[in-house]
């Protein structure tokens, strides 16, 4: 066993002491009601004009957990925090009592207290509360990891986010800002019109997006069924049902590799817009991201990793065979033979399967040699059909749709449609999935297609990652930071 491990497990059994020193005397380790009255955050903004040395008869009651205690004999100083910040805690036989005095400072760091008492500014400036009634609500048990006012091994921060939370100021801020973006996006959303909708976490046939699927069994019904990879189909089918604007914001589950970009669950904003195509989408996009950075960092311009980000107007578009050309100096065209492309897929270390056809060749293509390369916002319009099976076909070339993405810092952020409300059509796509062994096609989904036989308007579909939006929001560099509970192995 480790020094620290040996440490570690003394430094739990004082605690585990004092837990029994406090029950064989009477005192309750573990409240379960405290009267909190005041949050730190507004004691601070209160008093932000108090001079140093400076008293106060305002009485403030306040709960939280020691995060710092230094005892100089009859008077002693403490920091507690709460949800919204920290502050001083001054304590002293003449505020609490003697008993009282030894009791509070007998805490351990990562007690959860309450306290009273009146709020002064210490001629050293700091703002504090004497103390004059001193509560203990919960014993903490485990000290924090060595060096916890650091703590940066990446592995017990997602593992033990509730240690991270603790000790890292700015994760909890991180995740109120999570929060602010989520509420504003609704609040967006709800003002255009649309309708916020739930649908099946649990579906019979996996579809909406190319994925392989989580599998579970269903004991009652004797049915295997999967956890949802997107819920795109069953909100085209509200469309068909007469909703025309509506939204889900929630989880999406897909059973594959895990990197600094993606964990297996995530959560996915899917729009749809009656009467809308890929064009309006695009604008309504823009609209939507731009509004959101500048209602959380008031201003259309961020920083993220190295780059400044620029979410001001005028975002730019290109095709995919145009962003191929200008980034790669490649010129390709579905008039090439399929030989010359996989050649020139190889002349550029770009790995592609035997099966591919054109459109996929030319998709890898820009996936290894384009995308990275796309820092500011930009739009990639008219995907190959062969990659985008549920969407309109380009008017102008049968080999396209109207489908684009949105990359921003060399990653896929949007993905949106003119939707394929061809009932016939779609069941052509769906089957050719199927010829082709596609991992996505399991079988066809019967029932949606009977939706599109009843008639669905022309329709506008928008995808928006919301962990990788975040992720440029508080310019943090993996999907695990802005998750609070990201899959991870098991401990061994």
């Amino acid at each position: 066993m480790e020094d620290n491990e040996l440490e570690l497990n003394e430094l739990m059994i004082q605690r585990r002491y004092k837990l029994q020193e406090l029950v064989s005397s009477n005192i309750n380790p573990y409240k379960g009601k405290f009267e909190q009255k005041n949050y730190i955050s507004e004691i601070i903004s209160t008093h932000k004009n108090l001079q140093p040395g400076e008293n106060t008869d305002n009485r403030v009651i306040v709960a939280g957990r020691i995060m710092a205690l230094r005892k100089h004999g009859k008077a002693s100083f403490a920091v507690i925090s709460d949800v919204s910040g920290k502050i001083q805690l001054y304590l002293s036989i003449d505020k609490l009592g003697e008993k009282a005095y030894h009791f509070s400072t007998d805490s351990d760091i990562g007690d959860w207290v309450g306290i009273s008492g009146l709020v002064f500014k210490t001629h050293r400036g700091e703002l504090s509360i004497a103390v004059d009634k001193f509560e203990l609500l919960s014993k903490s048990l485990r000290p924090f990891p060595e060096k916890w006012h650091g703590l940066k091994d990446v592995e017990i921060r997602h593992r033990q986010r509730y240690v991270d939370l603790i000790v890292n100021s700015g994760v909890k801020e991180l995740f109120i800002k999570r929060n602010k973006i989520i509420k504003f996006i609704r609040n967006f959303l709800d003002e255009k019109g649309f309708l916020e909708v739930e649908t099946p976490m649990l579906q019979s046939i996996p579809g909406g997006a190319t994925a392989r699927p989580f599998t579970t069994h269903h004991n009652a019904l004797d049915i295997d069924l999967y956890l949802r990879i997107a819920p795109e189909l069953y909100l085209k089918r509200l469309i068909v049902g007469g909703l025309e604007r509506v939204y889900e914001l929630n989880r999406n589950f897909r059973n594959e590799g895990m990197s600094a970009k993606h964990n297996p669950e995530f959560t996915m904003l899917e729009i749809y817009q009656a009467y809308a195509d890929y064009n309006d989408m695009i604008k309504f996009t823009q609209e939507l991201i731009s509004s959101v950075v500048k209602e959380l960092c008031d201003s259309t311009i961020i920083e993220y990793e190295d780059n400044k980000l620029d979410f001001s107007d005028g975002w730019r578009e290109y095709t995919m065979l145009e962003a191929i050309e200008k980034f790669a100096g490649i010129k390709l065209s579905f008039e090439m033979e399929i030989g010359e492309l996989k050649a020139i897929a190889k002349q550029h270390q770009v790995a592609i399967k035997d099966n591919f056809g054109k459109g996929k060749i030319i998709t890898e293509i820009f996936d290894k040699l384009i995308e990275g390369q796309l820092i500011q916002p930009t739009f990639i319009k008219d995907y190959p059909i062969e990659v985008t099976p549920l969407a309109k076909q380009h008017p102008d070339n049968p080999n396209l749709t109207e489908r684009f993405e949105l990359i921003i810092a060399g990653r896929e952020i949007a993905n949106a449609f003119s939707e394929l409300i061809n009932p016939l059509e779609q069941r052509k796509r769906f089957e050719q999935q199927l010829d082709e062994n596609d991992e996505e096609a399991q079988r066809i989904d019967e029932d949606f297609l009977r939706a599109l036989e009843y008639g669905m308007p022309p329709t506008g579909g928008l995808g928006i990652g919301i962990d990788r939006l975040i992720m440029l929001l508080t310019n943090s560099h993996s999907i695990q930071e802005v998750i609070l509970f990201p899959q991870m192995k098991p401990e061994s």
